[in-house]
């Protein structure tokens, strides 16, 4: 660089470096923050100072100015770029909007295919619970070798109660049953919500299969009088687990509707404007899944009286539901309001 292009070079960065120095302080806020903590008058000065900072790299490189120079304004510039057009919120907004708003109204919004979910593994519990009173032998149809060797219609009743009520923990085996289960369950969570894809088959067929389990296990204990017994002990994890298998099953028929029926879209179109809902059932089950794990790790143990048992399983079963009803009900009110007075004025 000659005498002249290095006194052009230090006139250009004189005449514009507070500008750029003011942009780089923006930038750095919003990095931090968030758009939404600044000033109306900071992001409007922060978009106006980008443009400016887009202009001055562009005749930077015409004019070809020094490395260093050319390097700090396409960093400063791209930096500025991804807060003025990408969409910036914390990590802490995110978690927020998704416990308080999106995710409730995605439920609600997906109740129709939550219900088929529902539906789905209730009509197998029905059927696996039947069957095994026709002939005890569907149990081994139904019930994989890992549950079957610890509980099956070979097994006492006393056997069974104290399996329950976890009376000989280590003779019981009680531990690594509820870690096969919950292991089981939490595949078929995943699977059924990634296989739904496929015309929503393999979630149906997956989710009625798990109902088979469920039932035919329960008519086991039901035929040997327990079955108060055994709804207790499937209670305090079970309402939150098995709520999960039928929320990804949901998610999952969701996206298979989508690709059956598209209505007057593409169906690539149909499946992405689904998959916004159907991701966010699948984070809840996912979730849901945690709760269940922590329940069935510790509350499982500790309480061994049956009432106690239905009460947190249920009582932890109505705070979801009422999570899924009403969090988030303003936020609807407010963008019903809108659409009407839209509609009004249209």
């Amino acid at each position: 660089m000659d005498q002249q292009e290095l006194m052009r070079s230090v006139r250009f960065r004189r005449e514009r470096e507070a500008n750029w120095k003011q942009l780089e302080n923006l930038v750095n806020e919003a990095e931090r923050g968030g758009l939404q903590q600044m000033s109306f008058s900071e992001g409007r000065d922060l978009v106006s100072l980008y443009r400016q900072a887009t202009t001055s790299l562009a005749i930077a490189r015409e004019i070809s100015l020094d490395k260093s120079l050319l390097n700090y304004l396409e960093g400063l510039t791209a930096r500025a770029y991804l807060c003025v057009y990408a969409h910036q919120q914390p990590l802490g907004g995110m978690a927020r909007r998704f416990f308080t708003q999106s995710a409730p109204q995605a439920m609600r919004r997906s109740w129709l295919y939550v219900l088929i979910g529902f539906l789905c593994m209730g009509l197998g519990t029905l059927v696996g619970f039947l069957l095994y009173f026709e002939n005890s032998a569907w149990y081994y149809v139904f019930v994989p070798d890992g549950f079957s060797a610890l509980r099956n219609p070979e097994a006492t009743t006393q056997g069974l109660r104290s399996v329950i009520y976890d009376e000989n923990p280590e003779a019981s085996g009680l531990g690594a049953f509820a870690t096969h289960l919950f292991s089981h369950n939490t595949r078929i969570a995943i699977f059924v919500f990634g296989l739904g894809v496929f015309l929503c088959i393999p979630a149906v067929i997956l989710t009625f299969y798990n109902g088979l389990l469920l039932g035919a296990f329960v008519a086991l204990h039901v035929e040997r009088g327990l079955g108060a017994d055994i709804l207790g002990w499937l209670s305090i994890h079970g309402v939150t687990e098995l709520s999960a298998i039928y929320i990804a099953c949901g998610g999952g028929i969701q996206l298979g509707s989508a690709v059956l029926f598209p209505g007057n879209r593409r169906r690539i179109d149909a499946l992405r404007l689904a998959g916004n809902d159907a991701v966010k059932l699948a984070l809840i089950a996912a979730l849901m899944l945690l709760v269940a794990a922590f329940l069935e790790g510790f509350a499982r143990q500790l309480v061994q009286d049956l009432n106690a048992r239905l009460i947190i399983g249920w009582g932890i079963g109505l705070l979801w539901l009422v999570w899924f009803l009403f969090a988030g009900k303003r936020s609807d009110d407010a963008t019903e309001k809108e659409k009407a007075a839209t509609e009004r004025l249209s």
